[in-house]
Formats: C-alpha cells, structure tokens, sequence
C-alpha cells in the first residue's frame, strides 16, 4: 500500500454525502450516475444521457416490472426501472479502459462507452432528427447518420435504422461513443489510513473525487479500485478537481450514516492552508458575506446579499514578499466558499483559475465590485479559459458551448439567448477541423458486426470520433495545481492530516 503519513486514527464514517460537505465543495457537482441499469450483450451500460452529453434528466435504473402491453402493431417499451442505491463500481467498469504516464501526466487510453437515456417528456412525439439537432449539437447531424450506419445508436435496444422515427414515452434509447478523458496529474494517491471503517487519502490537485463531465478513469473512486484494490467506497465529502489534500471514504453505508449525522450536527472541523495574493492581514480576518451561485453548470458563485449564509476564518501563517500563506477555516460548507472569500477580501489564491481572473474586471471582484452582468462575467470566463484550451477547468467540453448553458444557470442570472448563440459560435473550430477530415463523415457506412469487431481490435482510434482528429496540447504539470489544501479534517473520536505541500513553506518563490 501507499506510504502511510502522520496521522491518528479513530473512527469514521458516511455513505450519503451531504450537500454541504466542506468549504470548497461543489467543483464535482454533475456526478456520473451509479451503474445498474440493464447490461445489454457485450457491452457495459452505464446510466448518462445519450450523444455523450448531459441535458438534465437522472437515468432510472434496474427493478423488476413487467412490461406494458401494447396494441397490435404498437412499439411495446418497457417503463423505466427503479434504480438500487450504493451501487459501486467493479471490476467490469475498471477494465474498460487502461492508463498510460508521459510528461508528469496521468492518460487515459480512449475507449468505447456507451451513453443511455430514457425518452424525455419533450422529445414524445418528434423524432430522433429532431432531437439531435435541437439538443445534441455538439456533433453535426452527419456524425448521428454515420452512427446510425455503423450500428451505434439503439432504441429499445433495437439498432435505429432511421433518424426520422418518432418517440414514445419510455423509449430507450443508447448511444455508443468513443470517449476522450483530460490528463490529471501522474502524482500518486497517498493512503494516509485505512482501518475497518474508513479509508483516508491525500488527493493531488487535479484529480476529481468520482466520475462527473468527462471524467471517469481519472477520478479517485477509479484510481482506488483499480490500482489498489479498494472497492465500494462511499465519498463523505468532496473536494474540488483542483483542490488537493484530505479526503474520506466510508467502507459501509452504517459507518456513513454516522458521519453524515456528524456533519449535520455541525460536530465535524475542516482546515485548510492557501497561498493568496498580497500581503494578508496579520490579524485574525473573518468573513460572513453571502454567496450566490451565478451558474452551475460553468461552477462559478459569487458574494451577493441574495446568497446563503456562510462563514469563514482565516489567518495568516507566513508572507515572503509577495503573497501569503493563510489557513482557512470554514464554519458552514457552500460551494467555493473559500475561493469566494478571499477573491472579496482583496487577496484571491495566486493560481486560482476563475476566482483571480480577470473576467471579474479590474479589481477582480474585490469587495464585491464586478462591474458586469452576470452573462457578461460568464460569457468572458468562458471565452477566457476556451482560449486557453482550458474549459476543462470550469468542467465544460466544446459540445456544452454548443448545447446550452441556461438549464444549469441560476434563475437570477440566466444566459439569454443571444449570449448562448455567441458561445455556441466558439465552438465552430471543432466542427471545421470534423469537417476537413480526410473521410467525411456521411460516406462512412460499416456493418454492425463489423463495426464491434473493429472496436475490439482498435479502441484508440475511430473513424467517427471528431476528438480523434483534434490536436490538443497537453497542460504543463505545474498547470493543473491550485494553491489551495485540506490540511485537517476532524470528527468525534478521530482527526486526519496531510503534510504542508511545497507551495505553502515560508521561503517558497513563485517560479
């Protein structure tokens, strides 16, 4: 096992994360379902939207019903399944794929997954056309008639043979994709405990805690089953992807039901040690300003009176001249509650992506001061870091640009429409470089069969994936770490820590 570092070891627990899990949760809020839908033959299924997207809508899993008897001549579909709760991930989901190190990074081999759904209430009575070109629209509707060609799409577990068939209620339908992860980090995960109860890991930054957006093998819950072994774990709190530091898992769902009563009677203690921008303060700073979450789906809050309460402690540890180190001690779990903190006070952290950007304007959200709108901040974000090739910071891949941002948007600050078509313009790159492809997509026309035996043999390269034919650049190691650590987590009866990372010792000099 991993080396095993300063800690002293009680008891623990939590199956059920609570909403409110620490003062910089919520950077991994789109989760990935549990699996435990039906498992059609030689494929695993996992419950997620089709089309490789993610519109709104949880996928029901397994149950036992019998099917809805339908009229002569009427497509008989079984309604949706009850889905089991604490279902895990095993042995067949890690095998789907392998990963590969190059350059202080940790690579996924791209691999085929299937993408399911059930009909939506909006999509009764159109047809899969229609469906495509209205809500999936990070592909071009040639990409969905190659598919179709190749096998790849399916509705009642049935091959579709024709985009213009019209859906019913219960349909179900399957998308077959080649699937792209992000590089995280090739910095190990260290166990820092693990007794019959709980297992305790220090998280490198970059990495998220469970399958969400495009991650699934570069997660925690992942990299714990496959390279050590450690199966059915339960998160009792989460981390941001960026965020590194303590983080822990229930081995039973009693053990979690325990620190989730913990956490609601506010017995549980967080710490955590940052290094900010300018000189902090010298005396203890508290901070109790509101914060409003401005869009979900792009994971970005800020300090507004129409906000939920919360409170955070800070005191500083150490300035070099430059910046400073401070510990943070969050009193109430909202999300980003820290990185929001601090981008009022005047001293946001040194490498924080959104928080110390200059979307935010020229005093980059210092006391509060943006001045503009909500689309206006959003919209700069997002063209800031697409620029940068970096949109897997704010969790969003070229395909979410194209899709909409306006269903996950908080109802005070929506996206208008006019502002989605300008992002949606952004991602014209991906569909040009699909479109200059030395095999168009329309001509491609493999059988079924021949397409699965063609998968077997080669799953790192396809015919119809546009992410195939894209050249990305890798980020630099140093790019994926943000200067932000849990240090220490409490509870009644036990307390975790993790070392000081090297960023947060009192002689360091940004490079």
């Amino acid at each position: 096992m991993a080396e095993t570092l300063s800690t002293q070891v009680g008891t623990a627990g939590g199956l059920r994360a609570p909403h409110q899990q620490n003062g910089d949760a919520g950077g991994d809020a789109r989760v990935e379902p549990s699996p435990g839908s039906p498992k059609p033959p030689g494929r695993e299924v996992e419950p997620a939207p089709v089309g490789g997207e993610y519109p709104s809508a949880a996928v029901p899993g397994p149950g036992k019903r019998k099917k809805r008897r339908g009229a002569t001549g009427e497509r008989v579909v079984p309604p949706p399944k009850k889905r089991r709760t604490g279902v895990s991930f095993g042995d067949e989901h890690f095998k789907e794929t392998s990963y590969y190190f190059e350059g202080g990074l940790r690579k996924v081999r791209p691999y085929y997954f299937d993408f399911q759904t059930y009909c939506k209430g909006r999509w009764v009575g159109h047809s899969l056309l229609h469906v495509f070109s209205t809500e999936f629209r990070a592909q071009p509707l040639a990409y969905y008639e190659a598919a179709v060609q190749a096998g790849r799409l399916h509705l009642n577990e049935k091959p579709v043979q024709d985009l213009n068939i019209v859906l019913k209620d219960n349909d179900f339908l399957r998308n077959t994709v080649h699937r792209h992860e992000p590089p995280v980090t090739a910095e190990p995960i260290r166990l820092l405990a693990e007794n019959e109860d709980v297992v305790v890991v220090d998280k490198p930054s970059s990495i998220p805690v469970h399958p969400c957006g495009r991650f699934r093998h570069n997660t925690v819950i992942f990299i714990l089953g496959k390279e050590h072994q450690l199966k059915e774990l339960h998160p009792l709190h989460r981390l941001d992807r960026l965020t590194s530091g303590v983080l822990m898992f229930a081995k039973t769902a009693a053990v979690s039901e325990r620190i989730h009563e913990q956490v609601r009677d506010r017995q549980l203690e967080k710490e955590y040690v940052c290094r900010v921008e300018g000189e902090f303060p010298t005396e203890e700073v508290t901070c109790k300003e509101p914060i409003l979450v401005v869009s979900y789906k792009v994971g970005v809050c800020r300090v507004d009176t129409r906000g939920k309460p919360c409170e955070t402690v800070f005191q500083r540890l150490s300035y070099n001249g430059q910046s400073s180190v401070v510990r943070c001690r969050p009193l109430t779990g909202r999300t980003h509650q820290i990185r929001v903190h601090l981008q009022f006070l005047g001293h946001p952290i040194l490498n924080d992506p959104i928080y110390n950007s200059v979307a935010w304007g020229p005093s980059r959200g210092r006391g509060g001061r943006i001045p503009k709108t909500d689309e206006e901040l959003l919209r700069d974000l997002v063209a800031e870091h697409q620029a940068k090739q970096s949109l897997d910071v704010l969790d969003l891949c070229e395909g979410d640009l194209s899709s909409g941002l306006t269903d996950s948007t908080a109802p005070s600050s929506e996206l208008g429409k006019d502002s989605l078509e300008e992002l949606a313009a952004a991602a014209q790159k991906m569909e040009e470089v699909a479109e200059a492809a030395p095999q168009k997509l329309d001509t491609i026309a493999l059988a079924p069969e021949k397409a699965v035996e063609t998968d077997v043999m080669n799953q790192e390269a396809d015919s119809l994936c546009a992410e195939c034919r894209l050249v990305r650049q890798d980020p630099l190691p140093k790019d994926l770490v943000m200067f932000l650590h849990a240090l220490r987590y409490k509870g009644p009866g036990f307390e975790y820590f993790s070392p000081m990372p090297a960023w947060a010792q009192d002689d360091w000099q940004k490079d």
